[in-house]
């Protein structure tokens, strides 16, 4: 890989403008009105956030009020209104809230932390590091995540902060025009690093960043889910500080659809999830997640919905567009018709007959009723249901991944119902699901001769460790911003009540292990950044509901007649 010794810093050009474009404000109603619309709109952009609308969201997602959440949410959503002011800053680090109730006592700590973590190149913050833990040896923990900055950007974009994410979505964008090879092997141009850092020569008082695209990666594979998240936090700044202008860079643009080229070519698929390998996303070692892996399927989902916002409508931008709008149905009927399970469709799996040869097929993957694993017959309570795993022919993963269905709900992946009942899950299987530190990346765990099998005897991977049904505090911010969306707050103010009583005296862990989260992982880094920031954004969420706008997308209702 070659390092570039060019100046990597951001265009000084780039221009603020107060008026809104259509990238901030259009919420797709029918994605197919958007390829007859020959250009952005302007639109006159509010500064001010309706505050009876606030108010009555907030005492509306108070538990007194949860019977009328789910229309409250509803109706928050459509308001015209439902925009932000870049100058209002969020009080969740100020003495007093909006609520007019004292902060948590973590809070000034949490953004102490995550202050400490901030990595600057030639002078500017572009991002924070992984883990500020000094007791243990850095590997690459000392690095800039694309995925792992994600809380840390939507914290300083609640807090009034936008110009350390803007800085960051530029110096990522110039790393992807790098030349990016393994071994002999040059790979796509539109890849996005996993994880960059900045090297200080102190000899020639110089900075350089170094990227790494999964060459240095445990499994050497590339991060699918970077370019994905790079598109979500771009949208979210956009809708944030009502600044279109970066999104419309032509740098910015070119991004986008060098990402989109590579997710959308054409191929031998006959499904249009995407086909990705091992330890390609958050859960980055060998897990048994190949395949069609639900959290790269929602965040592709989510990241084609937010491009929508964000392409302009020339030449180039409009043939994406199309593309975009006919694989988002393809990929919303998909996903919803055999990823989806509930008690009834778990039942006619039970009942499945097998080797149907024909297009009137009802066992459309030939899955074999004799495979369904025993716990997901106790696991799966009678009102609620999930997204699973993974589906491919023969195979069905049925655990359960917090990080693709919180997804799904912010993205209207899942519809209404089924965002209502992925939280009924929750609520039943709480002590699995949260036990005592919030939340299980995934259950359950894997053990015994199958671990051996599936993560080739990883000793990280243990049962209820990391990856393999470990607690991530990250999640919190995910779960709070669904619970939201769905106007039920009550569950987030319980996960975030239960981090609070470990989460500071245990150092900020990367994770938990344990089957309800008990102990501090065995090799969880302390300081992790983004337990910190995870915590910020749930609090902030919570405290001002307003926020969510920046990262969920309404329903598009036009699918769900398809």
């Amino acid at each position: 890989m070659s390092i570039p010794n060019s100046d990597m810093s951001q265009n000084g050009n780039i221009r603020h403008v107060d008026s809104l474009c259509s990238v901030a404000e259009i919420e797709e109603i029918d994605f197919s009105k958007l390829l007859d619309r020959p250009s952005l709109l302007n639109m006159e952009r509010k500064r001010s956030f309706d505050e009876r609308s606030l108010s009555e969201l907030s005492v509306a997602l108070s538990p007194r009020h949860s019977s009328r959440n789910a229309d409250i949410s509803s109706r928050f959503f459509d308001h015209p209104e439902y925009v932000f002011s870049p100058s209002r800053r969020s009080l969740i680090g100020t003495p007093r809230s909006l609520t007019g109730f004292e902060p948590h006592p973590m809070v000034a700590e949490a953004w102490e932390t995550l202050r400490r973590s901030l990595v600057f190149f030639r002078g500017q913050p572009v991002g924070t590091i992984a883990a500020t833990d000094t007791s243990e040896e850095k590997l690459n923990y000392d690095q800039v995540f694309v995925r792992d900055f994600v809380p840390s950007g939507l914290a300083f974009l609640m807090n009034g902060e936008p110009e350390i994410v803007k800085n960051f979505i530029l110096k990522t964008l110039r790393l992807q025009s790098w030349e990016k090879k393994i071994d002999r092997f040059q790979l796509g141009e539109g890849v996005m690093p996993a994880s960059f850092k900045v090297l200080h020569d102190p000899v020639r008082n110089s900075e350089t960043l170094i990227a790494d695209f999964g060459e240095s990666a445990i499994g050497r594979v590339a991060p699918v889910d970077s370019g994905f998240w790079w598109i979500i936090l771009l949208r979210a700044y956009t809708k944030s500080t009502g600044d279109s202008s970066l999104a419309e860079l032509p740098e910015c643009q070119k991004g986008m659809r060098l990402i989109l080229s590579l997710c959308l070519s054409e191929g031998f698929d006959t499904f249009p999830t995407l086909l990705c390998a091992d330890g390609c996303c958050m859960i980055d070692r060998r897990m048994g997640v190949y395949g069609y892996p639900i959290e790269i399927q929602a965040l592709f989902f989510m990241a084609l919905r937010c491009a929508l916002l964000l392409l302009k409508h020339d030449d180039e931008g409009k043939e994406f567009v199309e593309r975009i709008v006919k694989r988002l149905h393809a990929l919303s009927y998909h996903m919803r018709s055999y990823f989806w399970l509930d008690f009834k469709q778990l039942n006619d799996i039970y009942r499945y007959k097998t080797e149907e040869y024909s297009h009137t097929a009802v066992n459309k993957f030939n899955v074999i009723p004799d495979s369904l694993p025993e716990w997901v017959f106790d696991f799966m309570p009678t009102r609620g249901g999930y997204f699973i795993g993974n589906i491919s022919p023969a195979r069905m993963d049925f655990r359960w991944f917090c990080l693709g269905n919180c997804i799904a709900i912010l993205s209207s992946l899942a519809t209404p119902e089924q965002s209502m009942a992925i939280m009924d899950l929750i609520e039943s299987r709480w002590e699995e699901l949260a036990g005592e530190m919030p939340l299980k990346v995934c259950y359950p765990a894997i053990e015994s001769h199958e671990w051996r099998i599936v993560t080739g005897c990883d000793p990280k991977n243990t049962r209820w460790s990391y990856h393999n049904g470990g607690s991530w505090p990250v999640l919190l911010w995910l779960l709070t911003a669904a619970c939201i969306k769905t106007g039920r707050p009550q569950i987030a103010r319980r996960a975030i009540e239960l981090a609070e009583s470990r989460l500071l005296k245990d150092n900020w862990p990367e994770y938990y292990d344990g089957k309800l989260g008990r102990y501090v992982g065995k090799q969880a880094r302390k300081f992790q950044t983004w337990s910190v920031a995870g915590y910020l954004v749930a609090k902030m969420l919570l405290e001002d509901p307003s926020h969510l706008g920046m990262i969920a997308l309404e329903e598009d209702k036009q699918m769900n007649r398809q």
